[in-house]
């Protein structure tokens, strides 16, 4: 005779069972989207289709920064964000001038909804920056420069001492920027200096709408041994700042410039010139990188054969913390330099130097 056998069931049910792990999956859902709070998570869904998991950085000039633990700090185009959910407080700067305060920022179909007071619905095209910096919103200047320097000791048959300085540092703000470089160089071949030249140049820069500008721009220039004992310039200029928002920057100028030339032995000068300059930075290299190319020339208006241009390239790099080191190229040419003098003078130098 075939017995069955009784199975007991425990003291609940399948339905409090059931009950029981609903329960502790919301728990659970509550506890990691608490974690993922405190932590500051943030979230960055792309037009097509890639999620990005990180700490929200800033936003600047059409990008947003994010920082990842698989890749680092991310830059992504304004234009390929789809939606994006910033947990932690942040400030926000409108094209219209407003500057809102919000304490979530969530960004759903490229349309911003803020918790904050007054407007609280933007198109994503209308929000210019994320956490301005004090300038940013009119208040102050950010100060920022470099100074560097080369030096170099030769002992043997030839005793060489040489020493190359230069101080490049500009105050931007909303509105304008100053701009202030200051270098020379030093050398003595067997105890006998044959090199001792130094320049100073201070601009202005007034910005216009959209990439243009306007400045003045003053300089004053000593080179012993060219015979040169003061040369000064001083003129306006026009400029346009191009692919801004990008990792390379490029700023055209021209303008005129009153020259004089005041020589020890040669006939002094004095003429207005046709200035311009170029001046670009990329990160070609790497976001650490630096990769320079300054560009000035002065052209005589009423002597075609007069004609100087100064050029340098060079790569710079970080050593450690703020100190950086650079390979540079430096051409100077003078078609109107003084007899018994080169017309380009090349100097090749490594240069090391503190960032701000």
């Amino acid at each position: 005779m075939l017995r069955l056998t009784q199975f007991v069931l425990p003291h609940f049910t399948l339905p409090r069972f059931i009950l029981r792990c609903i329960r502790g999956a919301v728990v659970l859902q509550l506890l990691l989207a608490s974690m993922l709070a405190q932590a500051n998570i943030d979230r960055i869904e792309l037009t097509n289709g890639s999620v990005i998991i990180g700490s929200f950085h800033d936003a600047d000039n059409g990008k947003v920064m994010i920082d990842t633990d698989f890749a680092g700090m991310l830059t992504i185009e304004k234009s390929n964000i789809v939606s994006m959910d910033v947990a932690s407080s942040v400030t926000l700067q409108m094209r219209d001038g407003a500057v809102l305060e919000t304490d979530n920022l969530v960004v759903d179909n490229r349309t911003l909804s803020l918790t904050t007071q007054g407007k609280t619905s933007y198109a994503l095209d209308e929000l210019m920056r994320i956490n301005p910096e004090p300038w940013e919103l009119g208040r102050g200047y950010r100060h920022t420069g470099l100074a560097s320097s080369a030096f170099s000791l030769q002992r043997g048959n030839t005793v060489l001492d040489e020493l190359d300085y230069k101080i490049d540092t500009r105050w931007r703000g909303l509105e304008d920027r100053y701009t202030l470089k200051l270098e020379g160089e030093v050398r003595e071949a067997n105890r006998e200096r044959n090199t001792e030249n130094w320049m100073i140049t201070g601009k202005y820069d007034r910005f216009q709408t959209g990439d243009y500008y306007w400045g003045v721009s003053a300089s004053a220039e000593e080179d012993r041994f060219a015979d040169l004992d003061l040369r000064t310039a001083i003129g306006p200029y026009l400029g346009r700042s191009l692919l801004v928002g990008t990792p390379f920057v490029l700023e055209l100028e021209t303008g005129l410039s009153q020259v004089n030339e005041d020589f020890g032995t040669a006939i002094d000068r004095s003429y207005v010139g046709l200035t311009w300059s170029v001046r670009s930075e990329s990160q070609y290299f790497g976001a650490e990188s630096r990769l320079y190319v300054d560009h000035k020339g002065v052209k005589n208006l009423a002597d075609r054969n007069n004609l100087i241009l100064n050029t340098t390239l060079g790569l710079a790099f970080p050593v450690l913390g703020r100190i950086q080191g650079a390979t540079e190229v430096v051409l100077d040419y003078n078609s109107g330099a003084v007899e018994g003098t080169e017309e380009l003078d090349q100097t090749y130098r490594f240069r090391l130097g503190y960032a701000w």
